[in-house]
Formats: structure tokens, sequence, C-alpha cells
């Protein structure tokens, strides 16, 4: 099973891997998905999300959004039952945005050896400056 922090780094090589079934095999069947964005950022993948399901469509509209072509998560920071993560990215609005950079945070629940949380947020204005 291993640490929260063990389970979070799986989910970031499976991401890295573009694996979605496999970061899907570290999830709650009832998992908690958010990603924070004021409206304003015109994000597609930003709310609230329940479920494996709703998850894997989560990730296509990532896909869909964004061209992201660098990703590093920097430090992880554990607790019991929680793991939050400060990372970096470079990606590219689709179809058109401009190259940004971000520093975000993801913040992970896990239980029994699963995610059962996952909140996440960046810096949304520099991504909206990007597909102006």
């Amino acid at each position: 099973m291993g640490t929260p922090t063990d389970i979070v780094r799986q989910a970031y090589a499976a991401f890295g891997r573009k694996d979605i079934a496999g970061i899907l095999a570290l999830l709650s069947d009832d998992v908690d998905w958010r990603f924070y964005a004021g409206e304003a950022a015109g994000i597609s993948y930003a709310g609230k999300f329940t479920g494996k399901q709703q998850v894997q469509a989560w990730f296509g509209m990532l896909a869909e959004s964004d061209d992201i072509q660098g990703f590093e998560p920097r430090e992880f920071l554990e607790g019991p039952e929680h793991v939050t993560v400060l990372g970096w990215e470079r990606a590219k609005p689709l179809p058109k945005g401009k190259e940004f950079e971000t520093e975000w945070v993801h913040v992970f629940n896990v239980k029994n050896g699963k995610i059962t949380r996952w909140i996440g947020t960046g810096d949304t204005a520099a991504r909206v400056a990007a597909t102006k």
C-alpha cells in the first residue's frame, strides 16, 4: 500500500505517462476532485467532480484545454492522511494560446491506500493572459 506520499507519487508518475487508468486505480470510488479557478478564468475543468467517471472526464477536459509542456511536483508535505504538493508547470492553452508558467498547489487526502480527495489550484490569471 505505501505511505500517502508513495500513493501520490504513483499518481504523478501515471500522469507523466499519460496513464489515466493508472491514476483512476489509485482513487476511491467516491473520490471528491476539485480544481479551483474563478469563473473569469473560463477554465472548463474548474469545479467539483465526484467519482472515477467524472474524474476521467476531468482529465479529458484538461487534455482538450491545455497542452502541458512541463510539469514538476517539487515539494511533498505529508500528514497522517493527506499530502500537500507544491509544484510548477509550463503549459499552453488550446487551441491558440501562448505559453505560460504557473506554480500550483495540490492537496490529496489518502485513506486505506486510496486517494479520497484532490484539490488543485494555480495561477489562473497567467492562463487567462496567455489566451489573449
